[in-house]
């Protein structure tokens, strides 16, 4: 009996919300000092129907003088996955590392367009390695289990 060989498939990319602020405008415009750009970048995925699958990233950029707000970005950037024959604990994986790193320069096109369209120099950003970002959420998770599996082991030896 042969195995099913898995499937990966894009069933689309799509812009799900995009946000942007320029509360200091007109006058920001005016303004020549150098901006500082602060970026938080989130991923969240999971189950539609079957082996459809819907990855979401979710990034805030905001640009700054000194108290004043130049722009705040806001842009979720998603994308429908089709996995099959994929064993159950892979799937996670390919959620959040194969997805993101597929929808990423998607959403790095959507952030630096936006700014150009705005008025100012384009934002492009930094490439993110999406494999160690996963461990780390990962890990804690583990480290926390793993001290449960000791403390409860340690408890039923006493």
């Amino acid at each position: 009996m042969s195995e099913q060989q898995p499937v990966f498939t894009i069933e689309k990319i799509y812009v799900k919300d995009l946000s942007l602020e320029i509360p200091n405008a007109p006058h920001i415009f005016l303004d020549r000092e150098v901006p500082e750009i602060n970026m938080q970048l989130s991923t969240q995925g999971g189950g539609i129907e079957g082996d459809i699958y819907e990855v979401m990233l979710t990034i805030t950029v905001t640009s700054r003088i000194k108290e004043k707000t130049v722009f705040l970005i806001e842009a979720h950037q998603a994308g429908i996955f089709r996995i099959r024959n994929v064993p159950g604990n892979d799937i996670d994986p390919v959620l959040g590392i194969v997805c993101p790193n597929i929808l990423f320069p998607y959403l790095r096109e959507t952030v630096s367009d936006t700014v150009v369209r705005a008025g100012f120099p384009p934002v492009i950003l930094n490439p993110v390695n999406f494999e160690a970002i996963y461990h780390q959420k990962k890990q804690p998770t583990e480290s926390k289990t793993e001290k449960a599996q000791q403390t409860s082991e340690t408890e039923s030896v006493h």
